[in-house]
This record gives structure tokens, C-alpha cells and sequence, in this order.
């Protein structure tokens, strides 16, 4: 497209003879003061150190850029001034068929002619949106079946991260509940057995004693004897009866016939041997623990008072001397010389068997 803008004065680049001449042989362009008529070859710019800027077949571009320019700058000011509460102000745009027909023909704008076809049919484009260039409508719907099927399966994908979620929350529960079981099972699995091993000691500390005890009194009877043989008992320790002056009998009666030998039950010293009462001829056989053995009812002594004697020696013979009714051995446990126990009791406490 031609242009009607005068062409620019050559720029002229003096020498060094030029430089000493002064500044009154210069033009206005740095040149000498002389007649200049322009060339085409004066005219043409020089390569390398000026270049003019050629007007680029843009005026269309130019006049559009312009226009929308001018209307952004009025939008936005009259948004501004409404903003502020202030009057809006008034816009007035071209009218488009003026600009329309004030536009050049695109066929001539430098390298547009080229891409457009003789028919004026085919210098119609079609509007359509820069991100659709090249796009057919097969693509879009492609496009837009993939952009559901991607939202879809990202809606699928989260659904079965939650569903994930749940079912592990779900199984840690159980897996927590059946660890609880077992522990409380363990539990009780574990107090049962401490329960047996409990048992089991008890049972075997009972067998210890038992058997302890046994032992003892074993060594016991080695060392205590009954006081005769081939008796019979007749009357045992707290019988109630009113041939007894107390009420109740205080002793162990052993009936035997007269005669019958009696021996030292332990190891002791004769306290006393003689006539007392109603208990007939008696002997009081004292131990080292100061426990008191009588003798009722004899009918004869073989010991006196201070004597020693040891387990089994014959210190007496039944008789039915006292307060009797027939021949038998009347004895007597007064521990420490206190009060009677039963002497029953007491010959089974030194283990002997009767």
C-alpha cells in the first residue's frame, strides 16, 4: 500500500575535512550549507546507521487496536467515575459502518492477497474461538466425553479411596475387638492356670506339713509310749456324770485288770507318789516342760519322789484303790501343773496312736 508520507532527509555523516570547516558550513542536518536535490539514490536509507521504519501493512490492526483501546479507556473511566459517585461519563462511538468503510481492502494488504482465492467467497472466514482453531466438532465432543469420563473416574477414584478408608477403619475395629478378646481370654486362660499353680502349691505345702508333722510326731512317739497295754477306754475327758465329785470326769479312764503294769509315757522326774483320796493311790510324773502326768487308782507304786526316770519304765500297777468301780488307770494332763486337758488329745499331739 502506498504511503503519503515525505521521505526523510538523509542523514548526513561528515568527514574530517568537513569537521574543520566550522559550524557555519553545516545545514541543519550537520551538512554542508549547499543546494541539495534528492536522488532516488539519496533518498535510499543508508544500511547500518539509519533505518527508517517502513509502515507495516497493519492498518486494519493499527485502527482496531485503537478502537479497542478507546473503549477499554472509556469503560474503565466511566467505571472510575461511577466508583466514585461521580457522573458517569458520556461515551460517543464511531459509527461501524464509517470505520468499516474507512478500512482497506484485505486483498490489499501486503502478504494477505496471497491467502485469499479470486471467488469473494473465499475471503469469508468463519468467527469462531481461538481455542477451537483446528478443532472439529467429532474432537470437541470427543474432548468433551473425556473431560466427563475423567471427571467420572476421578469421582470413582475418590469414592473407592473412601469406601478404602472405611473398610480399613472397619477392619482395624475388628482386628482391635478380636485382639481385646484374645487378650481377655488370655486373661482368664492366665488366672486360671496361677489359680492351678496356686492349688498345686498349696496342695504340695499341705503335704509338706503333713508330712513334716508326721515326722515330728514320729520322732515323738519314739520318745512318748502309752502308759499300758491290752486296755480298754471306758470314761473319756468331760463326761458329765454324778459319781464324779466336780460333775465331770477329768481324765482318761483305761480299764484293765489288776495288776496291769504302768510305765513312764516321756522321760520325767517322780513329783509325787502316794494316798490321795479318792483318786486311791496316785504317782504325779513331772516332764521337762513342767507338764504333770497322774496316776490314779493304783494298786501298788514302784518309783518314789525325786526319782528319774525314761519312756516306758513300769512306775505302778492297776488297781481300784479311790473312788472306783472296777480296776482301771485313772490319768490326768495338767500342763505347766495348771488345769486338766483332755489327755486324749494330748497322747495323739506326741503322735501316739489311740
Amino acid at each position: 500500500m502506498a504511503s503519503n508520507r515525505p521521505a526523510p532527509e538523509a542523514l548526513f555523516v561528515p568527514n574530517d575535512e568537513d569537521r574543520t570547516a566550522g559550524p557555519a558550513a553545516y545545514g541543519p542536518a550537520g551538512g554542508p550549507r549547499e543546494e541539495w536535490n534528492p536522488t532516488e539514490e539519496s533518498i535510499r536509507p543508508v544500511r547500518g546507521r539509519h533505518r527508517v521504519a517502513k509502515q507495516r501493512g497493519g492498518g486494519l490492526a493499527r485502527s482496531s487496536t485503537v478502537l479497542g483501546v478507546g473503549v477499554i479507556a472509556a469503560v474503565g473511566a466511566g467505571g472510575i467515575a461511577t466508583a466514585k459517585e461521580k457522573p458517569p461519563v458520556s461515551i460517543s462511538l464511531p459509527d461501524l459502518s464509517t470505520v468499516k468503510a474507512s478500512l482497506p481492502d484485505a486483498g490489499s494488504l501486503p502478504g494477505v492477497g496471497s491467502l485469499l482465492g479470486s471467488d469473494e467467497s473465499d475471503t469469508q472466514v468463519t468467527a469462531s474461538p481461538l481455542t477451537g482453531a483446528g478443532v472439529t466438532v467429532a474432537d470437541a465432543e470427543q474432548g468433551t466425553t473425556d473431560a466427563g469420563e475423567a471427571l467420572r473416574a476421578r469421582i470413582m477414584q475418590q469414592a473407592e479411596h473412601q469406601q478404602d478408608q472405611a473398610d480399613q477403619s472397619v477392619a482395624r475395629a475388628a482386628e482391635q475387638a478380636a485382639a481385646e478378646q484374645a487378650a481377655a481370654e488370655a486373661a482368664k486362660v492366665q488366672e486360671a492356670a496361677e489359680k492351678k499353680l496356686a492349688e498345686e502349691e498349696r496342695k504340695k505345702a499341705e503335704e509338706k506339713r503333713k508330712k513334716a508333722e508326721a515326722e515330728r510326731l514320729a520322732k515323738l512317739a519314739a520318745s512318748f509310749s502309752l502308759p499300758t497295754t491290752s486296755y480298754t477306754l471306758t470314761s473319756t475327758y468331760g463326761q458329765a456324770g454324778a459319781m464324779w465329785s466336780s460333775g465331770y470326769h477329768t481324765g482318761l479312764d483305761f480299764a484293765a485288770p489288776t495288776g496291769t503294769p504302768l510305765k513312764a509315757i516321756h522321760s520325767g522326774t517322780i513329783k509325787e507318789a502316794g494316798w490321795a483320796g479318792s483318786y486311791g493311790y496316785r504317782t504325779i510324773l513331772e516332764l521337762e516342760d513342767g507338764t504333770e502326768l497322774w496316776y490314779s487308782h493304783q494298786s501298788s507304786m514302784s518309783v518314789s519322789v525325786g526319782q528319774k526316770v525314761t519312756t516306758g519304765d513300769v512306775i505302778g500297777r492297776v488297781g481300784a484303790t479311790g473312788n472306783v468301780t472296777g480296776p482301771h488307770l485313772h490319768l490326768e494332763i495338767h500342763p505347766g501343773g495348771g488345769d486338766g486337758v483332755d489327755p486324749l488329745s494330748w497322747l495323739r499331739s506326741k503322735g501316739l496312736n489311740i
